[in-house]
């Protein structure tokens, strides 16, 4: 072998991700954006937990858009149900929770790969599947806060066609507390993923695109 040959590395590319997984995910974002824009729209009219100063509400025009918030957070919320639900059931069809929901050494990776994030830890513990620990707990818990946005949101829409949830969940207050926390939730969640895939690298980002890994 010619000399300038021995240090070329040989790539090979194995699946990742199925289309519709890949479907699901850019779907969701979007959705899940404008359901939170259009949620801070109905929030401006009585910001009861967090004021939202002025100058904020102008700049990301807020303001007095209470009808068109409502009119659109109702309308997405069924688009992104929709998509939830055919993701909950395909996960559960094909078997590819066994993928995603922890197990019983994920709590264990969590630690390892948060200690390895904050430099306490010099090498990062093995994948032995699509994701390591801490992945299929957060990608776990925000499914579960999908699905609680989801009841939060009816029991806060219609609190009297549905009041035995809106009682479950506490009353109406408690019902829109807690779905106001789960957005936060969802907004750090956002700003977690996105920098995680930036300190990832190019490959699992191409990998939601394509379906493809390198390695």
């Amino acid at each position: 072998m010619p000399p300038e040959m021995q240090s070329i590395e040989l790539i090979e590319i194995h699946p990742k991700h199925s289309r519709a997984i890949r479907w699901f995910h850019w779907v969701h974002f979007p959705l899940l954006t404008l359901l939170i824009y259009s949620g801070i729209l109905i929030y401006w009219a009585n910001d009861s937990y967090i004021p939202i100063p002025d100058w904020l509400a102008k700049s990301l025009h807020l303001n007095f858009r209470l009808a068109n918030g409502l009119a659109w957070h109702f309308f997405l919320m069924w688009l992104f149900t929709l998509n939830g639900v055919a993701y909950f059931i395909y996960l559960a069809v094909t078997g590819e929770w066994k993928d995603l929901f922890p197990n019983r050494e994920s709590f264990r990776e969590a630690i390892q790969v948060a200690m390895h994030d904050l430099r306490l830890r010099k090498s990062a513990p093995p994948v032995t599947g699509k994701f390591n620990g801490a992945q299929r707990i957060a990608y776990t818990s925000i499914i579960f806060a999908g699905f609680g946005s989801v009841l939060t949101g009816i029991a806060i829409y219609k609190p009297v066609q549905v009041g035995w949830l809106t009682r479950l969940l506490g009353g109406y207050e408690a019902a829109r507390l807690e779905h106001f926390i789960l957005m936060v939730i969802f907004v750090l969640f956002f700003f977690v993923h996105i920098a995680q895939v930036i300190r990832a690298g190019w490959n699992p980002f191409r990998a939601m695109i394509t379906g493809y890994e390198a390695s």
